[in-house]
């Protein structure tokens, strides 16, 4: 299968958490198929994503690197990265959408994603002007710019946030209702603690959705 872009992810292993977040997007990444019924008013813009919580986003690769060798150089970062244990996850609105979010000291999952940003850099090729253009229109601040110029991406480093997006933008009514929904929906299915304990290289097929490449298991101490 051909990809025209690669990122690395945290997903859930299976079991009904990954379950759930595939059905309410509509589009399980480790499948490569639809599932569930959804309202492609809410959830149609982040469906083909699938569900997770970006480590290192979505890049096309670099001249001269391949596949095989980032799949490679991910296989030895996970040999060095220790898993991240947090408390938990809370359904949260960042702007106009929902998401997923950390509760509990981020700051080694942090740690371990500006490692993925930075030590997997070499096989990023570089943002065309279209997409720092498109970037740029979100208003940067002046880190988020930096962020964009460094590394292709402007919500990485110290601007990092993770997050499992559940929603496209939500108008305002429809926010107390989608996350009261949500909440129903998710019930207690968030792991407590939450424990990233891989990483999960993830490939776009030809500009449409994200599909599964290969599971990591991290196993540093």
């Amino acid at each position: 299968m051909r990809f025209t872009r690669y990122g690395v992810y945290f997903t859930p292993r299976p079991g009904a958490f990954a379950d759930a977040g595939a059905a309410w997007l509509g589009w399980d990444l480790a499948a490569g198929r639809a599932v569930g019924t959804t309202d492609d008013a809410v959830t149609a813009r982040p469906r083909k994503y699938g569900f997770h919580g970006t480590i290192k986003p979505p890049f096309r690769l670099a001249q001269d690197t391949t596949t095989e060798g980032l799949k490679e150089a991910l296989e030895a970062l996970s040999r060095r990265l220790a898993p991240v244990a947090l408390d938990g996850l809370t359904l949260s609105r960042i702007g106009s959408f929902l998401a997923l979010t950390p509760v509990g000291d981020v700051r080694d999952l942090a740690e371990l994603a500006g490692h993925a940003v930075r030590d997997l850099d070499v096989f990023r090729a570089p943002p065309t002007d279209g997409e720092l253009a498109r970037r740029r229109q979100s208003n940067l601040t002046p880190l988020q710019e930096e962020n964009l110029r460094n590394w292709g991406y402007p919500y990485v480093m110290e601007a990092f946030k993770f997050h499992m997006t559940l929603t496209g933008p939500l108008a305002r009514d429809q926010v107390g209702k989608v996350m009261a929904d949500a909440n129903t929906y998710f019930g207690d299915l968030p792991p407590r603690p939450f424990v990233i304990d891989s990483l999960t290289l993830v490939g776009e097929r030809d500009g449409e959705m994200f599909h599964e490449i290969h599971r990591y298991t991290l196993t540093g101490k």
